[in-house]
């Protein structure tokens, strides 16, 4: 299968095209400060979908508090979770960038969404962003029955770097390491039984530390995203080179032993993306060591898209496309991929209100082995 279309979705152009006529700098040209202002300004949702019930909460984390967002479809129904990191390079992001995608991902798979505010880097570098979106997955695994959760299903997700912290749970959870032992590698794991996820959801992630794949070469001036743009945020999270080589940072580095014994994974890549083959290989190498263990990782590929461009993917999945395993409102494995949409970031005009949420810098889960 092609991984890259001759040209973007007529859609997809567009939305390059707007970027354009508004003069958008590059993110690696901005102070980070600004850097956020045109990412909220960005991916600020439009006319987000009505979910029942919408809620804001604290909850406590290895470094303070941890906001985060629940949108719950049915209230009255206990439903599967879906723990969701947003994207922005673990730089930029809020719970109101992320607040359309959460809403649709919730009225279209069914599922419990709870939206993490996980602290920014450059502030707060790794570990720290992965340790708040570890502990935020352990605390709905704990407590989110409270919230109308079932607390033996539950799959954690998240688009681009939000996608490299979800893979970062799951391994985590599969390796049995808490807390500092993100600062380590695969092998430090401390023995203790914890929940585990039930799948996960990687929409184009962040899944190697290095710009050497080809499709860094042929992305590597964008659109929207360019090899020197991941540079920069891969300066703002690591604290050093060896940071570069943890599993944690980097899930294409984690042996084939400990893919085997991970959650299922669907992972979503595009193809005008320069992370790209970042998800190619890690779903080829997690297809056949699945094949020594349980079934169940999907990889979709979208030639003709760019990142951000979750919406049209998703949808296409809903109407029955080719994908990884579903949750069905249940919250019971079957069918097809999550059903779900993300708006196509837009080019940024008049600011859009946000809602409620605060800026911060700063399926069934298995036992661990």
């Amino acid at each position: 299968m092609e991984r890259r279309a001759p040209e973007p979705d007529p859609q997809v152009a567009a939305v390059v095209e707007a970027f354009e006529a508004e003069g958008v700098p590059p993110w690696h040209s901005l102070s980070v400060e600004s850097a956020r202002t045109v990412e909220d300004e960005a991916f600020a949702a439009t006319d987000p979908p009505w979910v029942e019930r919408v809620r804001e909460m604290a909850i406590p984390g290895p470094h303070g508090e941890i906001p985060i967002r629940t949108y719950h479809p049915e209230p009255t129904e206990t439903r599967g979770v879906l723990v969701f990191y947003h994207g922005g390079g673990w730089t930029l992001g809020t719970l109101d960038s992320i607040d359309g995608v959460c809403r649709r991902l919730a009225v279209r798979s069914g599922r419990l969404v709870v939206s993490v505010d996980y602290r920014l880097a450059p502030d707060h570098p790794f570990p720290e962003p992965l340790d708040d979106a570890f502990a935020a997955f352990e605390w709905v695994c704990e407590h989110g029955d409270s919230l109308g959760g079932d607390v033996e299903n539950v799959v954690v997700g998240g688009t681009s770097a939000g996608g490299n912290l979800a893979a970062g749970v799951a391994l985590r959870a599969a390796a049995g390491v808490d807390g500092a032992g993100a600062n380590g590698d695969e092998d430090g794991g401390d023995g203790n039984e914890g929940p585990e996820p039930a799948g996960q959801l990687l929409l184009y992630p962040v899944l190697s530390q290095t710009f050497d794949a080809d499709s860094y070469e042929e992305n590597a001036d964008g659109p929207l995203l360019t090899r020197e743009d991941m540079k920069w945020f891969r300066e703002q999270y690591l604290r050093s080179p060896v940071d570069r080589r943890s599993p944690f940072a980097a899930p294409l580095l984690a042996d084939d032993e400990l893919l085997e014994s991970v959650a299922p994974a669907c992972v979503v890549t595009a193809g005008f993306d320069p992370l790209r083959d970042g998800g190619v290989r890690p779903a080829s190498r997690r297809r056949r060591a699945l094949r020594r263990a349980s079934p169940g990782g999907r990889r979709r590929r979208r030639p003709s898209t760019l990142p951000g461009d979750g919406p049209r993917v998703l949808e296409s999945h809903r109407r029955g496309g080719r994908g990884g395993r579903s949750v069905r409102p249940d919250g019971r494995a079957g069918g097809r991929v999550l059903r779900a949409s993300s708006p196509t970031p837009r080019a940024p005009t008049a600011r859009t209100p946000p809602t409620t949420g605060r800026r911060r810098d700063g399926a069934r889960p298995r036992r661990r082995r």
